[in-house]
């Protein structure tokens, strides 16, 4: 049970607590007395973990001071390790600044003099940073064996499902760098919500760069409803620099119109600093965008609804450079043409865009006609059409327009329905071109590549 203690004047208190669980147990009173205990039971383990150590930064704040009592044993030398220790201070330095390492080598200091196993850990990453050779295996051999020592401490909670593949982790510092939660089959036990949520709380997850959801729900719908309200309710992430959701392989996992991305806009408000956002999957709903920071936005889908789309087109992300949009079939909820998608290719709100993707699409000879004349065409290095319908006579369009597009150093037109004169007209356009894996034309039934 870590102990902390308070000497100022004639105070001379004492302060106890234990985490176990869903549920933690606090003693204090005055130094020399048996004093008074308390038991406090919460809805989940993350709840009563979020509160253990608020109450404990409280009482940091106070004065109050660890000493070296409690805690749990050490199983190199029977001392006492404290869980989870915290040093807002030291912790406002990283945050400041998430690629400092010297503001991690700081906290490790204090870690280790804590007894927290991140702070050794902290130290052994640093020193297999700088290693090369046969030091470097060494020094990576040395951390793994002191994550797989102390996992327990490490990961908490979350100890089984990295153990079963379901939870994988990139530890960089002391700290979960990178994660990615999902069920690998039809088996599994794997609760995915109530897994973020204790990833989110936990401290080795403080300063969480990424983050990936596979599959949620082998069984049945495999929504990301409750996922969005883990990251909504862990409250603003400002080291979160990458999301996706919907990391799936369709359809050996599931079709791509059978999973839900739904309401995605309460996750997004609490990420200020996302700089790459990928989605995956049916009946999305993006709210109004607001990413400052945002340079990669990709969304796969069957079916794309009009409300998404505007929310695309209003989206405030001023430093984007890719945007991958897939459109989808009508059968499968696909909504919105070329006018819908006006304000993008007018360049609005785009001033660093370089690579464009209007893919699956519908509507791709409808493209054809207006890209060659698109504001935003003269500041784009990439240019991606697959997957759409673009036919022999959408290539003879472009293809009059060569002089559109010669500046353009890649562009991708697979996956669509040209034929053989087709593909030799666009291979033509710049220098860079792909073009294989053409599905056959048929006038009367168009179709995007991915529907279901």
């Amino acid at each position: 049970m870590p102990r902390y203690e308070f000497k100022e004047g004639s105070s001379n208190k004492f302060w106890e607590i234990t985490l176990e669980g869903d549920s933690f147990t606090a003693k204090w009173g005055r130094i020399g007395t048996e004093g008074q205990e308390k038991t406090q039971s919460f809805d989940s383990e993350e709840a009563a973990r979020k509160e253990y150590e608020k109450l404990i930064r409280e009482k940091e704040k106070k004065g109050y001071e660890l000493v070296g009592e409690g805690g749990e044993d050490d199983e190199e030398g029977g001392g006492k390790v404290v869980v989870g220790a915290s040093n807002p201070e030291l912790e406002a330095a990283i945050l400041k600044d998430p690629d400092n390492a010297d503001a991690y080598l700081v906290y490790g200091d204090w870690l280790q003099a804590q007894g927290d196993p991140r702070g050794e850990l902290i130290a052994l990453q640093n020193a297999q940073a700088k290693a090369t050779g046969a030091e470097a295996s060494t020094a990576k051999r040395q951390v793994n064996a002191h994550i797989k020592k102390h996992q327990a401490l490490l990961l908490g909670g979350l100890t089984k499902a990295w153990a079963d593949e379901e939870l994988s982790v990139e530890w960089h510092l002391g700290f979960i760098r990178e994660a990615r939660i999902a069920k690998k089959d039809y088996d599994s036990e794997l609760d995915v919500p109530e897994t973020l949520k204790k990833l989110l709380s936990h401290p080795s997850a403080r300063f969480l760069r990424s983050l990936t959801i596979g599959m949620v729900d082998m069984d049945g719908e495999n929504s990301y409803d409750d996922v969005t309200e883990a990251i909504a309710q862990s409250g603003e992430r400002p080291t979160l620099q990458s999301l996706f959701l919907g990391d799936f392989e369709y359809p050996d996992e599931t079709e791509i119109s059978w999973s839900y991305l739904n309401d995605v806009s309460p996750a997004l408000k609490v990420l200020p600093n996302l700089r790459s956002l990928r989605l995956r999957g049916a009946s999305a709903e993006l709210g109004k965008i607001d990413l400052p920071e945002l340079r990669e936005f990709i969304v796969e889908t069957g079916g794309l609804p009009r409300a998404a789309i505007q929310s695309i087109t209003s989206a405030k992300w001023p430093k984007l450079e890719k945007l991958e949009i897939w459109f989808g079939s009508d059968n499968y909820g696909a909504e919105g043409g070329v006018d819908d998608i006006q304000p993008i290719l007018d360049g609005k709100g785009l001033p660093s865009l370089k690579k464009l993707g209007l893919c699956n699409s519908e509507f791709t000879d409808a493209l054809a006609n207006v890209l060659p004349k698109a504001k935003i065409l003269a500041q784009l290095e990439q240019l991606d059409l697959s997957k759409g319908t673009l036919s022999d006579a959408g290539a003879k369009v472009l293809a009059d327009n060569a002089a559109a597009f010669a500046h353009l150093k890649h562009m991708d037109f697979r996956q669509n329905t040209l034929e053989k004169d087709g593909v030799k007209l666009v291979t033509k356009l710049c220098p860079s071109v792909a073009a294989g894996n053409q599905r056959e034309y048929e006038e009367e039934y168009r179709y995007s590549a991915v529907g279901e």
